[in-house]
């Protein structure tokens, strides 16, 4: 560990403030690091390992493809990656196309040039501005991180692109709206922004306005999307019909992938958009891997039992440390429980690493558990024992 961590301080910029820990193997919900210690996480590499780490499924996907092809770029056809649209699509249950980058902010980035290229008209710009939400999160880029609408983010780093504005919630969205505005973009459970569900009726109410105006309904899905919160997208959970979706951490079980995906099939021409790696040989066939494991998984019953276990033991934990927590938040298995100040939050996340479990912190007050959506019950009551000791000992 030590000759990891003078590497990292010699070579690698300081963009981290990281934990004294380095892993080395995991299986399922569990992780072991360099000194043998094992940890349950509740955490999944924030959102990302969405069927546990090392699954074999997705392993022998890998291995079978990068012993075949990992990469040829997009000037060619690529099997996989028209699979892994195909069960994106046909998952989401909406008549779309994808296009494929490597993270989520470049998803958004691509969401954000459908928009402004929609916009448009006869190669004039007529609408262009961007409405996204106090507290959203979209990405770090310079486009995207000037559309997370958390004015301490925008420190450093202009100047910035124009044309975005941010409301308060989603009540004032149509207050802002104006002949330049093209679209609307939202989280329907705000992650970075302490894991705030947005209320169903006002995004069905806001949804369907925007249809009537014609302006664009952007649901970034980074973080919802790939059954975290029950069902596929949080988009279907909410009963709504988004124009453009992004969708980037859960979906290839680790490996680096975005995609948005959009109802508008001709707005794009070529050269209009490309990535060099995205939707690769690799990252798709980890994605075709993950989505099928996890639509096996959600029409058995596993999913929905394995949510209702972990919620369950969450409540049971906060009405146990009330004077902790105030309250539970969250859908499916994207959850938070509200801390009553954010000196404990830090001390319970501490607390929690050395008792052998993994958390994560959201906004200014929120614990977030992004657990593995294939954790067992014996993972989440282990992790839980863990826990209750960590909070026991602050």
């Amino acid at each position: 560990m030590s000759n990891t961590k003078e590497l990292d301080k010699k070579y690698i910029l300081p963009t981290y403030a990281r934990a004294d820990v380095e892993f080395v193997s995991g299986s399922g919900a569990r992780l072991v690091d360099v000194n043998d210690k094992k940890y349950i996480d509740f955490a999944s590499g924030i959102g990302v390992v969405s069927v546990g780490h090392a699954n074999k499924r997705v392993n022998d996907a890998i291995t079978k493809q990068i012993s075949q092809l990992t990469h040829t770029s997009n000037l060619y056809y690529i099997t996989s990656q028209a699979e892994a649209a195909k069960k994106i699509v046909e998952s989401s249950g909406y008549d779309m196309m994808c296009f494929f980058g490597n993270s989520g902010a470049e998803a958004n980035e691509g969401a954000i040039k459908i928009a402004r290229k929609f916009g448009e008209k006869d190669g004039e710009v007529k609408r262009y501005k961007v409405i996204t939400l106090q507290n959203s999160f979209h990405g770090r880029t310079i486009t995207t991180l000037k559309s997370t609408g958390q004015e301490l983010m925008h420190n450093y780093f202009g100047p910035y692109p124009d044309g975005f504005v941010y409301a308060n919630d989603i009540a004032q969205v149509e207050s802002l709206l104006d002949n330049h505005t093209v679209a609307v973009m939202i989280e329907l459970v705000q992650g970075e922004g302490g894991v705030e569900p947005l209320d169903k009726e006002r995004i069905q109410a806001l949804a369907k306005m925007l249809k009537e105006k014609n302006i664009l309904l952007i649901v970034d899905e980074v973080q919802t999307g790939v059954y975290r919160t029950g069902e596929f997208l949080a988009s279907n959970v909410y009963g709504i019909e988004p124009d453009i979706i992004t969708l980037a951490k859960g979906l290839a079980g680790g490996v680096p992938i975005g995609v948005v995906m959009t109802s508008l099939k001709e707005v794009f021409s070529p050269g209009d958009h490309g990535s060099t790696f995205g939707g690769n040989f690799l990252s798709s066939r980890a994605a075709c891997e993950v989505i099928d494991i996890l639509d096996e998984y959600t029409k058995s019953g596993g999913l929905k039992e394995i949510t209702e276990y972990f919620n369950h033991k969450l409540q049971e934990f906060c009405n146990s440390h009330k004077e902790v927590f105030t309250s539970k938040v969250g859908i499916g298995l994207m959850c938070g429980l509200r801390v009553r100040d954010g000196d404990t939050l830090a001390k319970i996340i501490s607390n929690a690493r050395d008792e052998g479990v993994i958390v994560l912190r959201a906004g200014r007050n929120t614990l977030r558990f992004l657990p593995p959506l294939t954790i067992t019950k014996e993972e989440i009551d282990e992790g839980f024992i863990s826990l209750n000791n960590a909070v026991t000992s602050l």
